[in-house]
């Protein structure tokens, strides 16, 4: 299965994914000791067979901000839509890419 994305103007972007492919997540926020589990708990939630090795986090060279990129198994492009939606409705999460 093959699915177009569509950028924030509405514009296809060009990029087709062939699922199951392998995801990389990236979402970015204040550096709280709680940020990274919080993002990880909620792509969890939508990808429950996240890897050991699949979570890096970096902090900003000034440590105020943190990101977290979590690479996952993606199976369909509503798995992704439904998990963007949630990371993004967090307060905590200033942007998710």
């Amino acid at each position: 299965m093959s699915a177009t994305f569509h950028d924030l103007n509405g514009e296809v972007d060009e990029a087709v994914f062939n699922f199951p492919c392998d995801f990389p997540i990236k979402a970015m926020g204040k550096h709280t000791e709680h940020f990274e589990g919080t993002v990880v708990s909620i792509v969890r939630k939508h990808c429950p067979d996240i890897g050991e090795n699949s979570v890096m986090s970096r902090p900003s060279k000034g440590g105020k901000f943190i990101s977290v990129t979590v690479t996952v198994r993606a199976t369909s492009k509503s798995q992704l839509d439904n998990l963007y939606l949630e990371l993004t409705a967090l307060e905590e999460v200033l942007w998710a890419l």
